[in-house]
């Protein structure tokens, strides 16, 4: 499965911006980004050209798919799924990305970060309605139960993640257990649930032409 393994940081850099790549490390004076914001590479600190309207289209795309950890083939897979279902285009790309698996479990707080929910996902330790599923990509459906499950010591060291998260907002289409590692899919996420600043058009127009 093709992802991305190069420094993450660069990432947020090259967009101009946090995109809490590495969970909680992103909020401390360790980030990358608070040291050292222009854009990676040897000329990153001159770059100030204005951008054109493609430029524009093409950076607000990258952002999106960094944001969810997703590669070009898969995300143009979830452009065309959204541009054959009903309603604004853009409106249901992002809720497609907002049902990950991998997005999901970030959501409910049960990981730091969107890579750190994709291993455990990988790794097998994520049931849904009873039954393991380890593939990230995976998309919920509503009334969807989630649920952490691994030996007894992986258990303690989610719980004990789960307690240091625990400050996180979990959104309302969501809901998330008060005292086990479980979850529940209550709504299908809208677009005001999405909590990055998205310009979703601007990625309609750039597959549109």
């Amino acid at each position: 499965m093709a992802r991305y393994i190069k420094p993450s940081c660069r990432l947020c850099r090259r967009e101009g911006g946090k995109l809490f790549l590495k969970g909680q490390r992103c909020g401390t004076p360790k980030c990358s980004f608070e040291r050292r914001s222009v854009a990676p590479g040897q000329h990153g600190a001159g770059r100030h050209a204005k951008l054109s309207n493609y430029g524009k289209q093409l950076r607000e795309k990258q952002k999106v798919k960094r944001i969810y950890g997703i590669l070009e083939k898969q995300f143009r897979i979830y452009f065309k799924k959204a541009a054959k279902e009903r309603g604004i285009t853009g409106d249901t790309l992002l809720q497609l990305l907002e049902r990950r698996l991998d997005n999901v479990l970030f959501r409910l707080a049960f990981a730091s970060s969107r890579p750190q929910a994709r291993q455990f996902v990988m790794h097998g330790h994520v049931a849904i309605n009873g039954r393991k599923v380890d593939i990230p990509s995976y998309i919920v459906k509503e009334k969807d139960s989630i649920e952490i499950r691994g030996k007894e010591e992986f258990i303690k060291s989610m719980q004990k993640l789960a307690e240091e998260l625990e400050g996180m907002a979990v959104p309302k289409w969501l809901k998330r257990g008060e005292k086990n590692l479980k979850g529940e899919v209550i709504a299908l996420p809208k677009r005001d649930d999405t909590t990055f600043p998205i310009q979703e058009q601007l990625i309609v127009e750039l597959y549109s032409k």
